[in-house]
């Protein structure tokens, strides 16, 4: 069974990062009123010690991972949403949890983008296309947005599945 504190950031953690990601995947936006109730419960939990983080670390979490996910909203690799999602994450998860979280979301991510290259019969030109841009990154935002390129998605699913992931972890 498992101890309060932890039923109650998964039981948030779940309804949040779920939440975001039905939304997103329906309709490519993530609401802030899900990133904000997210990210308050995470600040309340832990100044509260409901859960078993500290303040210092869930305020730490937040920031990094504000500035975790930062850079792909300045390239166009992700939206504003996803940015404010993994933030409020961080909140929950706090500064010991959210740099392996990062790390599990960049892993779901490209299962996800793999997948779908798949699913829209652009598998190889994906490929192809990431390699270029591995040699020409300053082209990488006008390649990433371009509409004919067909290769925008939705990354909450994403986040969504990281985070669990990194809450996970220590209790398996």
């Amino acid at each position: 069974m498992l101890p309060n504190s932890d039923a109650a950031v998964l039981s948030v953690l779940c309804a949040g990062m779920g939440s975001a990601a039905i939304v997103d995947a329906a309709s490519r936006r993530i609401p802030n009123a899900v990133c904000a109730a997210t990210a308050a419960s995470g600040v309340i939990f832990a100044a509260s010690g409901i859960s078993g983080i500290s303040l210092a670390s869930s305020l730490l979490g937040l920031a990094l991972g504000f500035t975790l996910m930062l850079p792909g909203y300045i390239f166009g690799a992700t939206g504003a949403g996803d940015v404010k999602l993994f933030a409020a994450a961080g909140a929950l998860l706090g500064s010991g949890r959210i740099v392996s979280a990062f790390l599990f979301v960049a892993i779901a991510g490209g299962v996800l983008a793999v997948g779908i290259a798949w699913h829209r019969g652009r598998l190889a030109h994906t490929v192809q296309q990431a390699a270029w841009l591995c040699g020409h990154p300053s082209d990488a935002k006008a390649a990433i947005e371009s509409p004919r390129e067909h290769n925008r998605f939705p990354y909450g699913p994403a986040i969504a599945a990281g985070c669990m992931m990194a809450a996970l972890k220590p209790l398996m």
